[in-house]
């Protein structure tokens, strides 16, 4: 079992930055692909980046690319989120997910193995 915590999140102007992290702890050796998803009210999950334990960097889109970065810290097991110019249409809750093994479907929420209870992330106009 992995379990992941997220921590970071808050209220932050509109093209404020915030970074979130996730915490591993457990059998995190077994995982290779982390991610962050969020979900705001009324929509559906989205993925938002995700990083494999090589440090690959797994993007799907463009539209997050430019003001969003991911990093990976394995001797501390811990998953990064930089967030910056930050939008009000980025308001949601912030997962953290892990899965075990890579697939090209990377940005498909239900394929992964473990998830953080989430963090909110409010920014305001």
């Amino acid at each position: 079992q992995v379990q992941l915590v997220e921590s970071g999140g808050g209220l932050v102007q509109a093209g404020g930055s915030l970074r979130l992290s996730c915490a591993a702890s457990g059998r995190t050796f077994s995982t290779d692909t982390m991610a962050w998803f969020r979900q705001a009210p009324g929509k559906d999950r989205e993925f938002v980046v995700g990083i494999r334990r090589t440090g690959e960097k797994l993007y799907y889109g463009d539209s997050l690319k430019g003001r969003f970065t991911i990093s990976r810290d394995n001797a501390k097991n811990t998953v990064y989120l930089q967030m910056n110019s930050l939008k009000p249409e980025d308001t949601a809750v912030y997962y953290c997910a892990a899965r075990r093994y890579y697939s090209s479907d990377y940005q498909v929420g239900r394929n992964y193995d473990y998830w953080g209870q989430g963090t909110q992330v409010t920014v305001s106009s």
